[in-house]
């Protein structure tokens, strides 16, 4: 399909992506998807999905004893979990606007169809809501939903840890990386269970190196307002070599973790999730800025690239589980 097929198709159903301008005379006016765009829908797909194969997982793994309605808790803590992302991504706009201004001047604020003290408390809002949700699902699942608040939280307001040099890739990953999955599987099983503690460990690995993509289009605009990236401070080159072993060797330890009994046999399939890192590699080298998505095409691949990691390990858990293949119990 050509390009001016896609904008007329644009037209019609509404603004497509971020990054077009806002009209009246599309689907949704101007100020409503102002706020849709605050909660960034791209990045919900995760959480969703990702939580949704998890929590299956965890009630296959563990044999959990559920009523017939399981599939509605399912549905409840994924959606909290999204909406733990959507408040950080609200509150993460909120903050940034000075920054936004200059790498970011789509977005709804600098443009200002919406105030930051009316992100901030849509933030708020979404913040209590999932909190409140969480607590009804299991104690556990509300532990870490709180656990992901905090990070996400001090990761935009003060001390701001998104400000300190690698310390903000780090707690970013934390709280998307193990939390989220240890979350997800809390909901039916233990989560202090050796699969879910050393998968999660695996994903906050990769993220802490695969998070650097998320600043590269945000490179001089956070160097001019005081926040310290790896790659405003060495350069895209250097922070891709640094990133690059967070990348790609927790997979290669799949292996070793097997043959040390830490995770089963049928979890092997996971080490092919190297290959992926390689190729986000080649991309943070050459930066090329994606002109639908908001950010590199290096980050949308690292994005699908743990959707897959999460969804993988979720998808053997349960078909081992069901076929009664390998030793889960």
């Amino acid at each position: 399909m050509s390009e001016p097929d896609l904008r007329n198709i644009g037209n019609k159903l509404g603004k497509l992506t971020m990054k077009e301008p806002y009209s009246k005379s599309r689907l949704f006016p101007q100020r409503i998807r102002g706020y849709l765009d605050l909660i960034r829908p791209f990045t919900l797909l995760a959480p969703i999905v990702v939580s949704m194969f998890i929590i299956v997982a965890s009630l296959v793994y563990n044999k959990a004893v559920v009523s017939s309605d399981w599939w509605a808790t399912v549905l409840h803590a994924s959606l909290t979990l999204a909406v733990v992302n959507a408040a950080s991504n609200a509150l993460n706009q909120a903050t940034d606007v000075e920054a936004d201004k200059i790498s970011k001047p789509y977005r709804p604020i600098p443009i200002g169809l919406v105030k930051s003290d009316e992100a901030q408390s849509l933030a708020y809002i979404l913040y209590l809501f999932a909190l409140l949700r969480s607590v009804t699902i299991s104690f556990w699942f509300g532990i870490f939903v709180f656990l992901i608040m905090i990070f996400t939280v001090t990761y935009s307001l003060p001390p701001r840890m998104k400000q300190f040099l690698f310390i903000n890739q780090i707690w970013i990953a934390i709280p998307r990386g193990l939390f989220g999955i240890l979350a997800a599987w809390s909901v039916f099983g233990d989560p202090f269970q050796k699969e879910p503690l050393i998968i999660g460990s695996i994903a906050t690995l990769f993220l802490i190196g695969g998070m650097a993509t998320k600043d590269i289009v945000d490179s001089k605009a956070d160097k001019k307002t005081g926040t310290h990236t790896l790659i405003n401070t060495y350069g895209s080159k250097s922070t891709a070599l640094i990133s690059f072993p967070f990348m790609f060797f927790p997979f290669t330890f799949i292996p070793i973790l097997i043959n040390l009994k830490m995770l089963k046999p049928y979890l092997w399939p996971l080490t092919f999730l190297a290959l992926p890192s390689i190729f986000v590699f080649y991309l943070m080298i050459k930066e090329n800025e994606s002109h639908t998505l908001e950010n590199v095409q290096a980050w949308a691949i690292m994005y699908i690239e743990y959707i897959f990691f999460a969804m993988g390990f979720a998808l053997l858990v349960i078909f081992s589980g069901l076929l009664n293949i390998g030793t889960i119990f």
